[in-house]
């Protein structure tokens, strides 16, 4: 398969990965093919020493119309055992996103529907161009949002997502804004500039703290007042002792930029 043909693009711009879902014809519907190849991606980002920030989009003229429903139809003749793997691979690229050490931006122009807005709502700042769309309409099939809701619970307030998930409603990019889904609004064909602007200025920091920041937003929400607290402390003190709290302090009373120490893992 050559480079143009694969599913999703790679592409390097210093520390900052660019990932583009490469099916425009369908308006990079969420196949088989791309949630494997995207994982893969995002994998090989957070196993990468040298990125500290990706940035997600899609080529053409939408970010991505959700799943494949040629495939979804031919899965719905397919085994329980079949449908299962299939729902389990989706759920890993979400989880994948969410969980990462590396910092995912979403750039999003069109539509982000179904499974394309699970993918939105997976990503931890996501930048829409001004016409860009969001919708949950799994409803509209007979489909059920099972998956992507997870994460949708996680980004909006409870009573948004029920709105979105039960009317199946596409809402734009200035709604989706005031909804919590979106960051930030730019112009028309401005969205992927900005968001490798916004990748670039995460990308600037220390990789322990946001591989730690990220570890944390993915686990407090699910912990009590006095579990999180406890969590934090021993967070909190741990930092202290690190390269890059060291050389981040120094850099600041130095009056200089820091020069971080290479690696990503939320560990020393």
């Amino acid at each position: 398969m050559t480079a143009d043909m694969s599913p999703v693009l790679v592409t390097r711009r210093g520390a900052v990965l660019l990932l583009t879902l490469n099916r425009p014809d369908v308006r990079n519907a969420l196949s088989a093919d791309v949630v494997s190849a995207l994982h893969a991606e995002v994998r090989a980002a957070e196993a990468d020493p040298d990125v500290r920030a990706v940035v997600l989009t899609g080529a053409g003229r939408a970010f991505s119309a959700g799943a494949d429903l040629r495939a979804l139809q031919t899965l719905g003749a397919a085994s329980s055992e079949a449908n299962k793997a299939d729902s389990q691979a989706l759920a890993d690229l979400l989880s994948a996103l969410y969980t990462s050490r590396k910092p995912v931006v979403a750039a999003v122009e069109g539509a982000a529907v179904a499974g394309g807005a699970g993918l939105a709502s997976a990503c931890d700042v996501v930048v829409a161009g001004a016409s860009a769309k969001f919708g949950y309409t799994e409803v509209k099939l007979g489909f059920v949002a099972a998956i992507v809701m997870v994460f949708l619970l996680r980004v909006v307030g409870e009573k948004h997502a029920r709105e979105l998930l039960l009317t199946g409603r596409l809402v734009d990019a200035r709604e989706a804004w005031r909804v919590g889904l979106v960051n930030e609004v730019v112009e028309d064909g401005a969205a992927l500039t900005r968001a490798l602007e916004v990748a670039e200025e995460i990308a600037s920091n220390s990789a322990t703290a946001l591989a730690t920041t990220k570890e944390m937003l993915a686990l407090v929400p699910g912990m009590g007042l006095a579990e999180g607290l406890r969590y934090a402390v021993g967070v909190n003190a741990w930092t202290r002792t690190t390269s890059d709290l060291k050389e981040g302090v120094a850099a600041f009373l130095e009056k200089r930029a820091p020069n971080w120490p290479r690696g990503t893992s939320g560990g020393e």
